[in-house]
């Protein structure tokens, strides 16, 4: 049982996603691997792309890169996004369609990399929590990280309220269809209002090229769903090989906090 994160990017690439948002997306980006030096001329890969915004950041930066994601749509939705990227032209971004967790999508991607020796930037942003095994998907995308490269990775942060969470997405991915709006539209205002007080800002200003309305809908169906602390992400990755230079907690309690680690 999953949710379909590959038609939720679809609809929100199709009916919210804009040039103001990509911008906003790509700067971000930028802003968040700054501790590597940026990605220009280097082999990158994005797990879990999702709607593309990462990947084809890197690629019209002049990264090598390259994804991988296990939703077919989401492939679909990177070549429909491509358009707001016009620095790319025809160039290829090669994709993998498959899961962290099979070690033969990690073998065949570490084959691709660079003399097969990984990648100088592996990136995961809010998708390892989602696969259903979340420490061995962290092991499985940190061993794409080549000798002094870097690992960026963002994951749900535990709170008191991450069972809860745990139970709604449940709920909502065993519900039909119409149950599904049901609960989005009871959650859009409780989330809404919570995050206002939370960041005393207001929740529809988005960063990262998001948009609130398809957030909530991630956020309340985004089932497999995990969690760790700050602590706990840690423990989980240093002992691989990895210091971590650059931490950026969660805006919100439940979201995502942000790492960048370099490997030793």
């Amino acid at each position: 049982m999953q949710f379909d994160f590959g038609k939720n990017w679809a609809d929100f690439s199709e009916k919210a996603l804009t040039p103001q948002r990509v911008d906003q997306a790509r700067k971000a980006f930028a802003t968040l691997l700054e501790p590597t030096g940026g990605v220009t001329g280097r082999s990158f890969i994005d797990i879990g792309f999702g709607q593309g915004l990462g990947l084809l950041s890197a690629a019209a930066t002049g990264a090598r890169a390259s994804g991988i994601d296990i939703n077919p749509t989401c492939g679909e939705v990177l070549e429909r996004n491509r358009r707001l990227f016009p620095e790319l032209g025809g160039s290829s971004i090669p994709v993998l369609i498959g899961s962290v967790l099979d070690e033969s999508v990690v073998a065949q991607a570490r084959k691709s990399s660079p003399g097969g020796a990984g990648y100088d930037i592996v990136h995961s942003w809010g998708v390892l929590h989602h696969t259903g095994n979340m420490r061995q998907a962290v092991a499985n995308a940190a061993s794409l990280v080549k000798s002094r490269g870097y690992f960026v990775v963002a994951l749900y942060n535990r709170h008191w309220s991450s069972k809860l969470w745990l139970l709604i997405k449940f709920v909502y991915c065993k519900s039909p269809p119409f149950l599904q709006r049901l609960l989005v539209a009871v959650m859009y205002p409780v989330i809404y209002l919570a995050k206002w007080i939370v960041t005393g800002s207001n929740p529809r200003h988005q960063l990262r090229g998001m948009n609130f309305y398809f957030d909530v809908i991630d956020w309340v169906g985004g089932y497999p769903y995990e969690y760790a602390s700050h602590e706990e992400v840690l423990t989980m990755v240093e002992p691989m090989g990895f210091t971590c230079t650059r931490f950026i907690p969660s805006q919100v309690p439940t979201g995502c906090n942000e790492f960048v680690f370099r490997r030793r």
